[in-house]
Formats: structure tokens, sequence, C-alpha cells
């Protein structure tokens, strides 16, 4: 749901029909035969059809992170496909600009919702030595939702005057799954033992790991709920030193994994291949074949993501990203001009190479990763509470992103290119230096196996303990 909402946005916003209808300015300026190719599409009614989804989920993560705490993972997932239904409503049914935006916001409220629950529920059932694939089966299936959307896309662009309804209709099939499937979950045990429901907690414990002895597993929980208790605040105690570490780390991921310029690249693909040179149609096939290298990179990452460790994923996603977004760059900066030819044909079909390269790098790494670390570094006390601020800081700077990318485009021209690649330096530096490894280590044992044993973030966990200690002396 979250990755067709994702998808369909960009080939929804390149049918003429759409554009006529809703965005009459725009549709002008792209017929006019001396546009600028860079400027096209530069609207900011337009681009705000695409990012209001973003600004509705980071304001509906804090209050997901409530319900999630107090209600559970469940209901919290139940309530994201009532508001994923009540968007595609809106967004499919759509008569004006302000019905459509506001079918976005419902959208927007539930992958709010979606994205706080999802990637708990998923961390807190998984077997340790699986943790990491299980929670890239996210990521997995937000890839397949980008690669369903471009195919939809492809097939309705050419059905007039009501293809681009159709489109955003269909999003409502994966809508009725999640909310017939959120019934028939378990909720997680450590959602129940969290809430005092301590007996169904082991029952379901049982159930998912498919044996009678569950003891070590089920005390600890039980210790992590107990600690999670004493904490009356969790937002404080997230504010303290010892949390540091993991909060510093989920929001710069979340951060950087916008900033690697992947949604700009998925949101607009069909927009993007049409600025090079590419017919609609053409443009849209190949927004198909970039959402395919996504999923096939995304399973290599499931595969992988156990056994080499997250931090080589990441590193060397970071030099393969780099080099395919300073050569598209050039290109771009050599190529194509304001106004007058395209690419030639050839230096077209180089671009999606380069485009697809790109993809693959952040697929096998920066997409699934960064949700998976800050799902899996916070301890009880402050999982969901910490969650929302990495699921919040998504949202904004995707919101930032969507919204300003086609201005961006129309001023910086091939220069965003380079802009995102300096990003990805910075991105490399940080995870050598301030990214320990969380390979294999049990949720619960981060801080005593990863935070005070490395070199930077030792030192707030320590002067954490430093305190606490002259407090009880």
């Amino acid at each position: 749901m979250f990755g067709y909402d994702v998808g369909i946005s960009g080939g929804v916003t390149s049918m003429d029909d759409f554009l006529k209808k809703f965005f009459p300015v725009v549709y002008k300026k792209k017929q006019h035969a001396h546009e600028n190719n860079y400027c096209k599409y530069d609207n900011q009614s337009l681009q705000l059809f695409t990012s209001s989804l973003y600004i509705a989920a980071l304001i509906a993560s804090f209050v997901a992170s409530k319900v999630c705490s107090k209600a559970g993972r469940k209901p919290t997932v139940q309530i994201a496909s009532i508001f994923f239904l009540i968007g595609v409503v809106l967004t499919a049914g759509g008569l004006n600009i302000e019905m459509i935006i506001f079918g976005r916001i419902f959208l927007g409220f539930g992958v709010g919702f979606a994205n706080q629950a999802v990637p708990l529920f998923l961390s807190e059932i998984a077997p340790t030595n699986i943790r990491g694939a299980l929670n890239i089966s996210f990521q997995l299936f937000i890839t397949i939702g980008i690669l369903l959307s471009n195919l939809v896309n492809y097939f309705t662009a050419n059905i007039h005057p009501h293809g681009w309804r159709i489109s955003l209709g269909i999003a409502g099939i994966p809508a009725s799954m999640l909310c017939v499937g959120s019934i028939l979950i378990c909720e997680t045990p450590t959602s129940l033992i969290e809430r005092h429901k301590v007996e169904k907690g082991r029952k379901v414990l049982r159930k998912i790991r498919g044996v009678e002895n569950v003891d070590d597993e089920f005390d600890s929980i039980v210790h992590a709920c107990e600690m999670a208790r004493q904490v009356k605040d969790p937002f404080r105690k997230l504010m303290k030193p010892v949390s540091r570490p993991p909060l510093v780390i989920a929001i710069c991921l979340q951060i950087f994994q916008q900033f690697t310029g992947i949604n700009a690249v998925m949101f607009y693909a069909p927009v993007l291949f049409q600025t090079v040179g590419f017919g609609n149609d053409a443009a849209l096939l190949s927004s198909v074949i970039t959402g395919l290298v996504n999923v096939f990179s995304t399973i290599i990452s499931i595969y992988l993501v156990d056994k080499a460790g997250r931090r080589i994923l990441l590193l060397e996603a970071c030099v393969q990203m780099l080099i395919s977004q300073v050569i598209i760059g050039i290109i771009l900066f050599k190529g194509l001009k304001a106004t007058g030819a395209n690419l030639s044909k050839g230096e077209a079909i180089f671009v999606v190479v380069l485009v697809c390269t790109f993809v693959m790098g952040f697929a096998w790494s920066w997409g699934p990763l960064g949700w998976l670390i800050p799902s899996e570094t916070f301890p009880l006390e402050t999982r969901s509470v910490g969650f929302a601020f990495a699921v919040s800081t998504n949202m904004l700077f995707t919101f930032v992103i969507a919204q300003a990318f086609l201005s961006m485009l129309c001023k910086m021209q091939a220069g965003i290119f380079f802009f995102f690649a300096a990003w990805i330096i910075i991105m490399g530096v940080f995870t050598w230096f301030l990214l320990p490894e969380t390979k294999g280590v049990p949720v619960d044992s981060m801080v005593d196996k990863v935070w005070k044993q490395h070199w930077f973030w030792r030192s707030f966990v320590a002067e954490d303990e430093f305190r606490t200690d002259v407090k009880v002396v």
C-alpha cells in the first residue's frame, strides 16, 4: 500500500487527462512548443498532490506511537487500513483538487500508522537469526507496490479520460487486503506482556515459535517489560544520554535515506524519463524497468543482511550510488539544455541504465536498512516513541523532497544530481565512523553488546550510568 502510493503519483501526474482536469496550467506548459526541459512540471500545487501524503504521515506517526503502546501493534495496523480505504475513495472519486488532496492526506494518515506498527511488529515476532531478513520483507513489499503502480500506470495511461481514476482506485485492493489481514494476525508477545497480558503473551510466543519451551525468550521479554514499566515518561527517557546513540542513528538514517535522492527518482521517474527525451509510454515503461530492479535488489538484501551484515551493504551502496549520480549529472549537464533538443536515444538509454544501477544500490542497503536498524536498536521502554521519531523524520524529509524536487530540478537543472551525490559522501563517512554492526545481536542486548563497545557511543552510555550511580549514592 505504501509502495503503491509512492509510485502511483508520478505516473498519474504525467497523464494528460489528470493534468487537464486538475492542473490545466501545467498541461499548457507541458504542451508548449519551446518548453523548458527542466521546468515543464514545476508547479507547487502539483507537488502538493504528491507531498501532502507525507506531511499527514508525519503528524499521524506521533499519534500512532501512543496507539501502538497503549492498544498494541495489531489495532494500529487496523486503523491504518481504514485510513487507506477512505483515502482511496476520495482520490479515485475526486471531483476537484481539494478532494484529491484530502484523499492523499487520509492515505498519509494510513502510512503514518502502518509505518509505525509494521516494522515493530516484524522485529518483535522475528527470531534473532532471521530478524534482518524478515524485517526487510517490509521494504520488499514497498518495492513490489512501486512496481505494481508503474505497471498499472503503463496500461491506464492510454485509457481516456479516466485512466488516472483506475490507477488511484486499484489501491483499494491492497488496502482491503491489509484490512482483512490485520484481523487475522496475532498481537506480538512483547506488546501483550507490556500491557499485562502475560499468559496470553506466552501462548502467542509458543505459537509463533512452534515449540513448547520458550522460557528463555519469554523471561527476556518479561524482564524488558518490567524495565520499561519503570520508565513513566518514555519521551524524557529518550532525551537522556543513554538513548542518544539509537536516536541519533535512527534520525540520521531517515534523513540520509531521503537525501540519496531515491524518492525523487521513484516519485517522478516517468517525469524524469520524459525530461531526458522518452515519450509518455516509453517513460512509464522505463519506470517499470526500474521497479523490477528495485524488487530483485531488495530480495538480494534479504539474503545478505544476516550474512554480510548491515555496515558492508550500506558502505558498498554509497560507492555505487555516488558513481551513478555523478555520471547522470555529467550526461545531463553536457547533453540536456534547458530548451532545445533532448538527449540522443543512446544517451537517454544510458541514463535509464544508470538510474537502475542507482536504484539497485539503494534497494539492497539504505532502503530496507533505514527501517530495519531503528526498529532493532531501541530498548523496549523507548521503542515505540523512538521509532515514531524515525518515522516522522522520514516523512518530514520525504515531504521536503517531494514538495521541492520539481522546483529544484527547474532551478538547479543537472546540478540536482551533484547535490544528492554530495549527501551520499556524507552518508558514507557517517556509516564508516558512527554506525556499529548490529547483525545477530538480540534486540534487548544492544546497550551491552553494541553501544558500550563502540569507540564514540560508549561515552554517552557511561555518562548515563555515572549519573545513575550518583543518584543511588
